[in-house]
This record gives C-alpha cells, sequence and structure tokens, in this order.
C-alpha cells in the first residue's frame, strides 16, 4: 500500500440484516441508520485507512447471522477491527470467528494488534468493559465481571506491549465507557492510568448530552463514538505517515 493511513472509530453500528431491529426506540436519529452509515462510511475512509469498531456491530443471536452484517461492513473502504459489544451475543469462541471473518477484519480479545511501518505505525488493544459505579449499583456480580475485564485488559495490554515498537501510537478500545457519573474511580482505572495509552476510544452510551461522558482518564483522551453520538460519521483519531502493512498480532 502506498500514501497515508488514517485511523478511524465507529462503535454501535447496531446493525441487522436477517432478523431487522429499528433503533429508532432509542431516538429519531437512528431512522434508517445502516444506510447514513455506509454513506458517511464512503464518503470518509479511504482503503488505506484503519477503523477501529468497539462493539455492538450486529443484532444477530448466530454467528451466522452476524456474518450477514459482518459482510457488508467488510465491502467498506479500509481495514477493520472489531472489539465485542454487550449485545453482541453470536460473539462466542472468537479462534471460531477469526476462522470465518471476511478479509480485512480482524477481532481483538485478551490480545493486541499492530498495523504500520517500524517505529510509525499502531497497536490496538483492549476490552468489552463492563458497567461502572456511579451508572449502576454494583452489585456483587457486576464486581466481579468488572474485574474480569480488568484482568482481560491487562492481557491485552500486555500483548500491546510486546507488540509496541518505539514511536508507535497505542488505542486502547473498551465498550463500555470508563467510567460513568460521577466518574469515581473503580478497579479498570488503574489498569489504564498506566496503560500507556495515547487514546481510549469507547461506544454503548445512548442519546448522552456531550459533556456527561468521560473524556479522560489520568490525562489519557476518552472518545465517545457511539454511532448516534457521532451523526453515523466515523471519527477521525490520528494519521501515520504510511499506509498500514499486514498487521501483526500477539
Amino acid at each position: 500500500m502506498l500514501g497515508r493511513v488514517r485511523v478511524f472509530a465507529l462503535a454501535d453500528l447496531h446493525l441487522s440484516a436477517v432478523t431487522p431491529k429499528p433503533m429508532t426506540i432509542f431516538g429519531p436519529g437512528w431512522a434508517g441508520h445502516p444506510g447514513v452509515i455506509w454513506e458517511h462510511w464512503a464518503a470518509t475512509i479511504q482503503d488505506t485507512d484503519l477503523v477501529l469498531l468497539p462493539g455492538d456491530l450486529s443484532w444477530a443471536m448466530t454467528l451466522d447471522d452476524a456474518l450477514v452484517d459482518l459482510e457488508m461492513v467488510a465491502q467498506m473502504p479500509g481495514e477493520k477491527v472489531i472489539l465485542r459489544g454487550n449485545h453482541d451475543y453470536w460473539w462466542s469462541s472468537v479462534s471460531k470467528l477469526r476462522s470465518r471473518l471476511p478479509a480485512r477484519m480482524h477481532a481483538i480479545q485478551h490480545d493486541a494488534l499492530r498495523f504500520g511501518p517500524p517505529g510509525a505505525g499502531v497497536v490496538v488493544c483492549g476490552t468489552r468493559g463492563w458497567d461502572t459505579p456511579g451508572h449502576l449499583p454494583l452489585d456483587a456480580q457486576d464486581a466481579k465481571i468488572l474485574s474480569r475485564e480488568a484482568e482481560r485488559l491487562r492481557l491485552s495490554l500486555a500483548a500491546a506491549a510486546r507488540l509496541r515498537q518505539p514511536g508507535d501510537r497505542l488505542i486502547l478500545m473498551l465498550h463500555y465507557p470508563p467510567a460513568s457519573p460521577p466518574f469515581q474511580p473503580n478497579v479498570l482505572t488503574p489498569v489504564l492510568q498506566d496503560s500507556g495509552a495515547d487514546l481510549i476510544v469507547f461506544g454503548h452510551l445512548h442519546g448522552v448530552p456531550e459533556g456527561r461522558t468521560v473524556s479522560q482518564v489520568g490525562g489519557i483522551p476518552a472518545h465517545l463514538v457511539a454511532a448516534d453520538a457521532l451523526g453515523c460519521v466515523p471519527r477521525l483519531l490520528l494519521e501515520l505517515p504510511e499506509a498500514a502493512a499486514t498487521p501483526a498480532s500477539v
């Protein structure tokens, strides 16, 4: 590939080609949202770009049905990295998923990926996350899940550290926000603060006014990239000096 590569993010595509599930229950901004996403994607993304998709890709219940939606994503320009969201019920075995993913689509789970030339690339890692104090009461089961997600994030960051080269940028993907109002620390907070990430992207939240989401964790910028929050326009995160090479993974 030649030219420059840009890194974009867009979460919560909520596709439902097999069994349509209208998203307008979340507001009129979701009317016909798949077509709006494809229109903005085609106008924004080039084939040399990298697109991060942190969760809630498809309402499908099975991988076979989800692949109908994923194939539509695959037909759009760019290299894609996907992360599991809370509504991605079709995502079970990551090895099975990877064996069936369309070309140029990569799944993150307990690991990391690197794109780009030596010393000027980007490493992507992350985990789903979970509801945090301030958003919902944290009962014993929630606390257990959140602790498990913190450990999965540590595994992903360890994989990222093995891939990262001097000069590389590190992007950390979550599906859930890293914190919720009133933005009190939780078990993910120290892991995020010590991650060395250049930025964090997350989705999950719908219809949330600007300024009502966390914007940084320990000085690391955090961006809400849910489709409705962005008007279904992929958000530009950064630009690398050259187009991404074949990704390496750990």
